[in-house]
């Protein structure tokens, strides 16, 4: 297993790391760790020494980094590499999935600069949308629990390819966790012939782990999700990226008082 993981060396940064460590604990896995620096110091030759400055402190704050990972209960099972690069953040995160052939990329949802009122910072909203490989986002305030369930909220609006169905079983392996499928409506309505078939697909497809479906109709997704995490003492969400509309809203935009899910509960998002 190869897992990327983005830092800043930030708290966030480091709390993301610390739950992949756990997550994959049971698993072979090669974490590379990949700080990138902006191309725009780059563009001035009187910026140098202020790029040779932060190049500097950056190589020492991976040196730290490893010291603090050597703190960490040794698992003989992981094995740990370190990047420093320079140039656009998600083309340098892109580059690296495809170069070590990379199974997932795990990060924080904010960095040492991270807007507050932000629900998922800029970079890792960039990372979700544009690099094809499954994302897990680890809120800052998220600490570690065995992901015994998982909650999968879709609207059986688009076809689950292989990809998506092989990811989730892998990750509900992981940790023996049960899945629940939860569709979602603002309309009390019937499934039509296209989502039914869906369905039916997904249904046949995770026979082989722990699975329900449940439904649950809110004019307000958020609410409807945070409603249904409680109850179910939910650990981790898992979404399509294709499903870009519904997925927006669950992710992105509840910022309502009220929503708390987006600030304790790690997503997992899938790319076909």
């Amino acid at each position: 297993m190869n897992i990327l993981m983005p830092t800043d060396f930030s708290e966030n940064s480091w709390n993301a790391i610390s739950y992949a460590l756990s997550f994959f604990k049971n698993v072979y896995t090669n974490f590379y760790f990949l700080h990138v620096e902006p191309t725009e110091w780059e563009q001035n030759e009187e910026d140098l020494p202020t790029v040779q400055v932060k190049a500097k402190n950056s190589a020492t704050a991976f040196q730290v980094l490893l010291e603090r990972l050597g703190n960490q209960q040794l698992n003989h099972k992981h094995q740990f590499y370190t990047s420093l690069e320079r140039g656009h953040f998600v083309d340098t995160v892109r580059e690296h999935v495809q170069e070590r052939d990379i199974d997932f990329i795990v990060m924080g949802t904010q960095g040492a600069s991270g807007y507050k009122e932000a629900t998922v910072g800029s970079h890792s909203t960039e990372v979700i949308t544009r690099v094809k490989c499954p994302v897990l986002v680890i809120p800052e305030n998220a600490s570690y629990r065995e992901p015994k369930n998982i909650t999968f909220p879709t609207d059986f609006n688009i076809s689950y390819k292989n990809k998506v169905i092989h990811t989730l079983k892998q990750v509900c392996h992981f940790n023996e966790s049960a899945l629940s499928v939860l569709y979602l409506s603002k309309k009390s309505e019937d499934l039509t012939e296209r989502q039914e078939g869906n369905k039916a697909y997904l249904k046949e497809q995770l026979l082989e782990i722990d699975h329900s479906f449940h439904y649950t109709r809110n004019d307000t997704l958020e609410e409807a999700v945070q409603s249904f995490v409680t109850s179910h003492d939910t650990q981790m969400i898992t979404m399509m990226a294709k499903n870009l509309n519904f997925f927006q809203h669950i992710l992105f935009h509840p910022l309502a008082k009220k929503i708390s899910y987006h600030k304790e509960i790690p997503f997992l998002v899938l790319h076909e």
